[in-house]
């Protein structure tokens, strides 16, 4: 799994949280991060995108995320998430 992510825009704390996460339900993936250009926080299993906050605003959902690495950890194929949950904004 690759996770490119912005780290101008502060999304280490996301990225640390998903590695957690996953991490905890499946230790035996790998998990790359890249540096992403600003708002990026787009994910890749097995070399296909997955989700995209560039296209879809949010971050994954965990349990989304969660089941595209079941179905890819099955050998099934991996459909791409369309649910984000809003970026945190503060007013």
């Amino acid at each position: 799994m690759v996770v490119e992510y912005c780290e101008h825009c502060g999304f280490e704390s996301h990225y640390l949280e998903l590695v957690s996460a996953v991490k905890e339900e499946f230790p035996d993936v790998t998990i790359e991060s890249r540096s992403g250009v600003t708002g990026a926080f787009e994910i890749e299993i097995n070399g296909q995108l997955v989700f995209s906050k560039l296209e879809l605003g949010g971050f994954p959902f965990e349990k989304d995320l969660m089941e595209a690495l079941r179905r890819a950890s099955n050998g099934d194929p991996v459909e791409k998430i369309t649910n984000s949950r809003a970026p945190c904004v503060i007013l």
